[in-house]
């Protein structure tokens, strides 16, 4: 009987394509020759992946496959037929292949490696497995291992005035302890880049860097936009009205007094010059703006609303 797709790439039937080519590259790195030289199990296991992917990747070949079945889809197609029309150069660049014989090109830490399938009909994995000299110089071919992504979620706080930051990765069958350094004024969006802080190279090869995707968090005070900080305070009508002082916070955890003119409207924005978030472009720095909101008692005392209607007699 011959064996199930599906479960040599460990997915569902119902798999997206995106999950059939994750599971591929996962168990296709564990069983690479380049990490399994001379294990003939190795081999056999990459093969039997390759050809499952060839198969579930195409969506003729699939569809094919999950009407007839394993026994009658390897009866109506060769290994051959398989692979034919086959794009390896997307799946397996990364392992340091040059695919379709186009000339030899450099796809991972100073390795060049030639794949070509279909000059006569012969093997697909020839030039993997066939054991031909040049192979075999290869193989002691220094390479640069994987490059690393980490999401790193840091506070507003933290993009302004930066930080030290100490992460453990599990890195294989140890875990390592990086110390990052958070430079002000990192926007979320932003990657920090960790040279050589990767995945191990091979044969010597230098480690590949570890990329940090930055997010910033919500903050319940204040707003960022760009290398500007936003914030609100509300003032009540005399204050509006009269002009007074007021203590704001920073979000560099200071407090400063400003002055709200005479008259002033709501929505009104009063800017705090240099206040805000560095910029990595300039060294410059941008302001805060506070977001004057007049705030109307829900309740009066009764001298309260005596005084209120006297006001409006005067038309204010």
């Amino acid at each position: 009987m011959a064996e199930d797709y599906y479960k040599i790439l460990g997915v569902e039937k119902s798999a997206s394509e995106e999950d059939i080519k994750k599971a591929y590259r996962k168990l296709a790195m564990k069983f690479h020759p380049d990490r399994n030289p001379g294990n003939k199990q190795a081999e056999e296991k990459f093969k039997k992946l390759s050809e499952a992917y060839a198969v579930l990747s195409d969506q003729e070949k699939r569809k094919q496959y999950d009407s007839f079945g394993s026994d009658a889809f390897r009866q109506r197609y060769s290994q051959e037929d398989i692979f034919r029309n086959f794009d390896f150069s997307d799946i397996l660049k990364e392992f340091g292949y040059d695919l379709g014989g186009r000339g030899a090109r450099n796809f991972g830490g100073g390795r060049t490696r030639t794949f070509t399938y279909g000059r006569g009909g012969g093997d697909p994995f020839a030039d993997l497995f066939g054991g031909a000299q040049g192979y075999a110089q290869q193989q002691q071919m220094p390479q640069k291992g994987q490059d690393l992504e980490y999401n790193l979620s840091i506070t507003l706080e933290e993009s302004v005035i930066g930080a030290e930051k100490k992460l453990s990765l599990q890195k294989e069958d140890r875990v390592e302890e990086i110390n990052i350094k958070i430079p002000p004024g990192i926007s979320s969006g932003k990657k920090l880049r960790l040279a050589g802080k990767g995945a191990p190279g091979y044969n010597r090869g230098q480690s590949g860097d570890l990329f940090l995707n930055i997010s910033i968090l919500p903050h319940p005070i204040f707003a960022r936009d760009g290398v500007d900080i936003y914030v609100e305070k509300a003032v009540n009508y005399s204050q509006a009205a009269l002009g007074a002082t007021i203590d704001v916070p920073t979000v560099e955890g200071a407090t400063k007094r400003i002055k709200i003119p005479a008259g002033t409207q709501g929505n009104t924005k009063i800017r705090m010059k240099g206040y805000g978030v560095p910029n990595l472009k300039d060294g410059g720095k941008g302001d805060q703006y506070v977001k004057i909101s007049v705030s109307v008692p829900k309740k009066l005392t009764e001298r309260q609303a005596q005084l209120v209607k006297k006001i409006a007699e005067e038309g204010l």
